[in-house]
């Protein structure tokens, strides 16, 4: 029986991978909240590792307040690189598989096609540049670690866009959305899954996977697809970035290249514009 440490087990991600666990009856699952575990207090991490002794360890956990990080600098550091560091260090030390997950804004958003894991990463804001030094910090700590980059994440968990357009489609009578930002949309349950098909592949091959659903969009093309999925009255308006300014600079291309993991793990790949039919089916029964 594997045993698979979560970190961040209340977040969007690791509340998928509780709802998947189920089916992985073969699999012990230990989900470690931030209040459970919070990853800078590095002790507590050493006597988790030495109590539960984890085969895998799935790095959930992170600071992903975009824009406060501009102010929180200190923080977003010791959250997503220092602490990711410590792990890391860890689990080499234990032998423990780790996969950690990483964001598309270690781009600049500069390219003009999907990007490769071995394109070179510009962060532009203090989240971008946290995240990549915390990936740095686990190629050197743990070399034998994989790292998944991802973009646009939504679930049916936590805050998002998904489900903040939903509320807001419900309360307003039309909406401005940014319409000069291309990405990939990204169901939460689907890296869930393909984290656990890396789990159970025959093969482990350390290094930098990207991995989002199939396709791109905008995020004004996003809403209209959420709008159009719950059946909104709701008016959707196109504006350019410059008239919705944010603290933390954003990408305004993050598209990324998939094929590494496709060929390296056999991983499906869904359209964005199913997923998230498949998510707000999910979200309209729970409501």
């Amino acid at each position: 029986m594997a045993k698979i440490l979560v970190t961040g087990g209340n977040g969007q991600l690791g509340k998928e991978f509780r709802d998947i666990a189920p089916r992985f009856p073969d699999h012990e699952f230990l989900f470690l909240s931030r209040e459970d575990l919070p990853i800078h207090h590095f002790d507590l991490v050493r006597n988790v590792f030495n109590s539960f002794q984890p085969d895998f360890c799935i790095n959930c956990a992170a600071y992903t307040a975009v824009d406060k990080a501009e102010q929180e600098n200190d923080l977003a550091y010791l959250v997503n690189a220092e602490s990711v560091g410590v792990i890391s260090a860890v689990c080499k030390s234990h032998g423990t598989k780790f996969v950690h997950v990483s964001t598309d804004y270690v781009f600049d958003g500069t390219a003009k096609a999907p990007y490769k894991e071995t394109d070179e990463t510009n962060p532009q804001s203090v989240y971008g540049s946290s995240k990549r030094k915390g990936e740095l910090d686990v190629m050197e700590l743990c070399p034998d670690a994989i790292i998944i980059r991802t973009s646009w994440v939504y679930s049916v968990h936590g805050k998002n866009f998904v489900k903040t357009m939903m509320r807001l489609m419900a309360e307003k009578d039309q909406l401005s959305v940014v319409a000069d930002q291309q990405g990939t949309p990204t169901w939460a349950a689907d890296i869930a899954s393909a984290i656990m098909q890396i789990i159970g592949s025959p093969k482990w091959v350390p290094g930098i996977y990207h991995f989002s659903n199939l396709g791109e969009t905008t995020w004004f093309e996003f809403a209209r697809e959420i709008k159009k999925l719950i059946d909104s009255t709701c008016k959707v308006n196109p504006i350019p970035t410059h008239e919705y300014p944010t603290p933390a600079k954003r990408p305004l291309y993050s598209v990324l290249d998939k094929q590494k993991i496709v060929s390296t793990f056999g991983i499906e790949l869904i359209d964005w514009k199913k997923s998230l039919s498949n998510c707000i089916d999910k979200l309209m029964k729970e409501a």
